[in-house]
């Protein structure tokens, strides 16, 4: 089965010092042994850029130089494929923001959401499970929940 690795997932694999890091990789791996495949969208690698060049003074931002953040890109780009959207992408985003009056920061889950839907991707790996927990269809394990043991 293929999962969506979002973007918090792919920051803190690469991010050795958060203290999230290790919960991470070991779900990665252990999802990996039961033979899963990790996926991404061309929006969690542009986030997961955001985050890697933006300054280390501002929110959240690794402030890390332009160099390292290209390399750790790459990284992601050789290890997690890249899932391109379709036609049928956005009349499913829409159709998803209206029905669930999402507005603001949120329509960015909703387009994930949307692009998993358009792939008959079911499952999203993630830290932010309230973000994506909404959306009929997907299943949003916690790396905490898959590393205790959860199915």
């Amino acid at each position: 089965m293929k999962i969506l690795a979002d973007t918090g997932i792919l920051l803190r694999l690469f991010e050795p010092m958060d203290a999230r890091h290790l919960v991470v990789l070991s779900a990665v791996r252990i999802l990996e042994k039961r033979g899963h495949e990790f996926v991404t969208g061309s929006q969690n690698r542009a986030e997961f850029w955001n985050v890697c060049t933006r300054p280390a003074t501002a929110r959240g931002g690794f402030g890390l130089p332009f160099a390292v953040a290209e390399l750790r890109l790459t990284k992601v780009e050789l290890g997690f494929p890249l899932l391109l959207e379709d036609e049928s992408t956005y009349p499913i985003w829409r159709h998803v923001v209206l029905s669930l009056s999402i507005q603001g920061k949120q329509v960015h889950g909703a387009r994930l959401a949307a692009l998993m839907t358009s792939r008959n991707i079911t499952h999203i790996l993630t830290l932010d499970r309230a973000d994506f927990l909404r959306y009929p269809g997907i299943t949003v394990p916690h790396p905490a929940d898959v590393v205790a043991g959860a199915p």
